[in-house]
């Protein structure tokens, strides 16, 4: 098996409404995956999919071996699929939420698997409070320790760390790399670019349609993007002075400067040349981001629906 996920063609419809459209997305075993694209370009639909929740109009892939169209059962039993809401019981403690869990995937050892949980998640200090008193940071811990009970080969994780602190979310990436190491196949959906940079590799989406599939250095590259990057007063000002120029593929505030990318280096630099010189701004040639290159397209795909 060389692929854990191996889905080619995929295309899912609701109504007159596409959701999916001819969608392949190879993932190797043990390997992160980032799943990157604006609301609504069809990470999710695409993602149920993969793991047997929903059946596709048409294409065709395995998954662990099993084939998506027949054989979904066999697949559900081996994947953990954390959704972006929190989905578990907010009247029983994290240790109910998680024995109920192994009373349902009819585990052997479920006091021995709930206890391994408990302990892997750091949950023990909390194990007996109600999960609906829980800060979205040990919410998202408890979900975590209840879709890999049953140790699973796949994680699907949709959105998984939408309104965590940025300490529970570094914490929720290192144990997500150590699944990883030990096996574990991860499918993660974000928004986040700093989560996205952490993955083996990026698959991005937009109108459901797969634009671009790579290393976080491969899908910054494919942009073809020089970026400068300009600091000083009224960048305001020079935001609305620039936005309508042909030249420039994107403009955007980064803190206290503005990031200004374009696919045409000299064009480019013809564009900012007229600022260059005023002693108010301080001009730097970067490498363009991750989040430079979101932005780009994103961009892009909203001026194919226009």
């Amino acid at each position: 098996m060389q692929y854990a996920i191996d889905a080619r063609n995929l295309s899912k419809s609701f109504g007159n409404k596409v959701a999916v459209s001819n969608i392949t997305i190879q993932v190797p075993k043990g390997k992160v995956y980032g799943f990157l694209g604006p609301n609504g370009s069809g990470k999710t639909t695409t993602i149920r999919m993969i793991c047997g929740l929903l059946t596709p109009d048409s294409g065709e892939g395995t998954c662990l071996g099993h084939n998506i169209l027949l054989h979904s059962e066999q697949i559900k039993s081996q994947i953990g699929y954390m959704t972006q809401k929190f989905s578990y019981w907010e009247d029983l403690t994290i240790k109910e939420n998680l024995e109920f869990v192994a009373q349902m995937f009819s585990l052997e050892n479920k006091a021995q698997k709930v206890k391994q949980a408990i302990h892997r998640l750091g949950l023990e200090k909390r194990c007996n409070q109600l999960a609906g008193s829980l800060s979205g940071g040990w919410k998202q811990r408890l979900a975590l320790a209840a879709c890999t009970l049953h140790d699973p080969k796949i994680l699907l994780l949709d959105e998984p760390t939408a309104g965590v602190d940025p300490k529970a979310r570094r914490e929720f990436w290192d144990e997500i790399h150590q699944l990883a190491t030990k096996g574990l196949t991860v499918l993660v959906s974000t928004h986040y670019m700093d989560e996205a940079e952490r993955c083996h590799k990026i698959i991005y989406t937009a109108g459901g349609q797969l634009i671009i599939q790579g290393s976080v250095a491969e899908v910054i590259a494919n942009t073809h993007l020089t970026t400068w990057v300009v600091k000083g007063t009224d960048l305001s000002l020079l935001q609305t002075a620039l936005a309508d120029h042909t030249a420039i593929s994107t403009i955007a505030p980064f803190g206290d400067s503005l990031h200004i990318s374009g696919t045409n280096p000299e064009r480019l630099k013809q564009a900012i040349t007229p600022y260059l010189q005023q002693s108010n701004y301080h001009w730097e040639l970067i490498n363009p981001s991750m989040e430079d290159a979101f932005i780009h397209y994103m961009n892009n795909a909203q001026e194919r629906e226009i």
